[in-house]
């Protein structure tokens, strides 16, 4: 066995255009606002090999405090390269998925008021999930999921 283990994931990092409109976004979805700064210096240089940065960051953490997301917005340097429209088979990021307790009501809500849009369908599992992917109106890919015969 090994000597250090695993203890858990903290968060996982998305790259936003607009941190405002993506806060916005995921506290549609329920997640909430845990903290908001500037990260910027010599030290966030030296640990993602970009020597000059200024990034804004939002941390967003789930209901029940277990998962988060870490949103940046990056003012200095420039964003170099924007994967938000890269099909779903496409190498790195992907999507993040959030189990909802009414799928349909969350996606009206989404694409109404905050411009998403469903790449596909939403559709039932096996009877154990509804499932769909949406892109945000800054062409984030998310999924959702509702568990059916919840207990």
């Amino acid at each position: 066995m090994p000597k250090n283990k695993l203890l858990r994931m903290d968060n996982m990092g998305i790259v936003v255009a607009s941190l405002d409109t993506t806060v916005l976004f995921f506290e549609a979805i329920g997640l909430k606002l845990e903290w908001r700064g500037m990260i910027e210096g010599k030290w966030a240089g030296r640990v993602t090999g970009l020597s000059n940065q200024r990034v804004e960051v939002a941390m967003m953490v789930t209901p029940d405090g277990h998962s988060k997301l870490e949103l940046s917005q990056f003012l200095e340097p420039a964003v170099v390269e924007d994967h938000r429209l890269a099909p779903v088979n496409a190498l790195g990021y992907l999507r993040a998925m959030f189990t909802v307790d009414d799928i349909d009501e969350l996606v009206n809500r989404l694409t109404g008021q905050h411009g998403a849009t469903l790449v596909g369908e939403i559709v039932n599992y096996e009877n154990i999930y509804k499932l769909c992917y949406l892109r945000s109106a800054d062409g984030l890919l998310i999924g959702l999921a509702e568990e059916l015969n919840k207990k």
